[in-house]
């Protein structure tokens, strides 16, 4: 039984691995869209890569700059607020991250900039404590590293690579977080809330400023999880394994 544990548990972790990789190269590849785009609005070179390397939220850092391009220097406190409205949600990334990251003060500390729509997709895509906190350092760390040497990247070469959408960069990040999605999308509930939350943030992101639509596709997702809509002909998912600080506890 141990011995069939332990397979388990190797797969799971070399599972980690490949979608961490594979998420970090595929999102990583985006932040040459932002570098450009960033110089394109009347930002610096160094100023593009402050912001990835301080803010690294790649949703706020679009909101930022789209913002900066739209009204200029006057425009900077609403620039500020439309990326602080989008980077609530990694507080609530934070809270259900934070059995698999664990107790000790440094490691939270060390895990708070990693934690994004990314490093907690791929952790939370596993099934055992050792998988899950594998897709999220290596997640987290494999795009910080790589948002910001293509920021660079990016920024220097904006002129030369015209508009990144050409190359369908924009797409990238999208692409590989439905990736991740999909295998989840088994049940009606998951399908559901999926489905709300998108037409939800379609309908209101022409007529609310940016972070909001996101906020509010939030809600209608909890609203549905909450009440278990849709879900209770759903077989119960099955329970995830606990992080390793937690085993053994009554």
């Amino acid at each position: 039984m141990d011995e069939a544990a332990d397979v388990n548990d190797e797969a799971d972790a070399r599972a980690a691995w490949r979608e961490a990789v594979g998420v970090a190269l595929a999102t990583s590849a985006y932040g040459v869209s932002f570098g450009a785009l960033a110089v394109a609005s009347g930002l610096d070179v160094w100023q593009a890569c402050v912001l990835s390397l301080l803010m690294f939220t790649g949703g706020s850092q679009f909101a930022f700059v789209g913002v900066v391009a739209a009204g200029g220097v006057a425009a900077v406190p609403s620039a500020v607020a439309s990326a602080a409205l989008l980077g609530v949600r990694n507080v609530a990334y934070g809270m259900r991250m934070s059995p698999i990251i664990g107790r000790r003060l440094a490691t939270r500390l060390a895990a708070a900039p990693f934690t994004i729509d990314e490093s907690t997709a791929v952790s939370l895509a596993r099934e055992t404590p050792r998988a899950r906190t594998i897709g999220f350092w290596v997640t987290g760390i494999g795009i910080y590293v790589g948002w910001n040497l293509s920021t660079l990247a990016g920024a220097l070469l904006g002129d030369v690579l015209g508009d990144p959408r050409a190359y369908g960069l924009d797409a990238a990040a999208a692409a590989a977080f439905l990736a991740l999605l999909w295998p989840r999308l088994r049940h009606r509930q998951p399908i559901a809330v999926g489905i709300a939350a998108a037409v939800v943030a379609t309908l209101l992101t022409p007529v609310l400023m940016p972070g909001i639509p996101v906020l509010v596709a939030a809600v209608v997702a909890v609203v549905v999880g909450w009440f278990n809509l849709l879900g209770r002909e759903d077989r119960p998912p099955r329970e995830p394994a606990d992080a390793p600080e937690r085993e053994g506890l009554p």
